[in-house]
């Protein structure tokens, strides 16, 4: 394996390369899913950040920079707070537009590849203090998300009850049952109107 940035220039697309062909490195099933698609490019486009271009090689590991991309994944601003919501959500909330196998195969990738920090940190500082550090990582991971969840929650009420911009699923059910009343009661009016005239 070589150098992870050996003579290429430092940029978003090469620091995503790197990190991605770490856990591939780690999963050879992984990359011999993706090696099916030797040649193809991928676009992830981070809203509002640039653009990442990387394409497939042969060995299903991912290189910076390619031509015209196979497939376009684009995750908006709201995608956070989907991931606060749960992996799933976050998974949905990403339009892709392109290649549907390879779109497929992407979002299978997402939800099995994980990194194993543990067996990482390890190797620098031993295995007890790679597990110590890793459970605090974890523990701090889950309060943000937990933050997130609850900021997204209180945001969500806020508008819904104070500001009044969002109408809530049960008072949009109770209007439009409403509004059904209102509209057979006319069309009894009007029928009543007609055998009168």
């Amino acid at each position: 394996m070589s150098s992870p940035l050996s003579g290429e220039k430092a940029t978003s697309a090469v620091a995503f390369c790197f990190f991605v062909n770490r856990l591939l490195d780690t999963e050879s099933w992984a990359r011999e899913r993706l090696a099916r698609f030797t040649g193809d490019t991928v676009e992830l486009v981070p809203l509002p950040l640039p653009p990442l271009r990387v394409t497939i090689g042969a060995d299903g590991r991912l290189q910076a920079g390619g031509a015209t991309p196979t497939l376009v994944l684009q995750v908006g601003p709201g995608a956070l707070f989907a991931l606060a919501r749960g992996e799933e959500e976050f998974l949905r909330a990403v339009q892709m537009s392109g290649n549907a196998r390879l779109a497929q195969e992407v979002a299978s990738l997402a939800r099995h590849l994980r990194w194993d920090v543990e067996e990482e940190l390890s190797r620098l500082v031993g295995d007890v203090a790679a597990h110590r550090i890793a459970g605090a990582v974890r523990s701090f991971a889950a309060w943000q998300l937990d933050a997130a969840r609850r900021v997204a929650t209180s945001g969500a009420d806020f508008l819904a009850e104070e500001a009044r911009l969002l109408v809530r699923r049960g008072e949009q059910a109770s209007h439009a049952h409403s509004v059904a009343e209102l509209r057979d009661a006319l069309a009894r009016l009007e029928k009543r109107i007609e055998r009168l005239g």
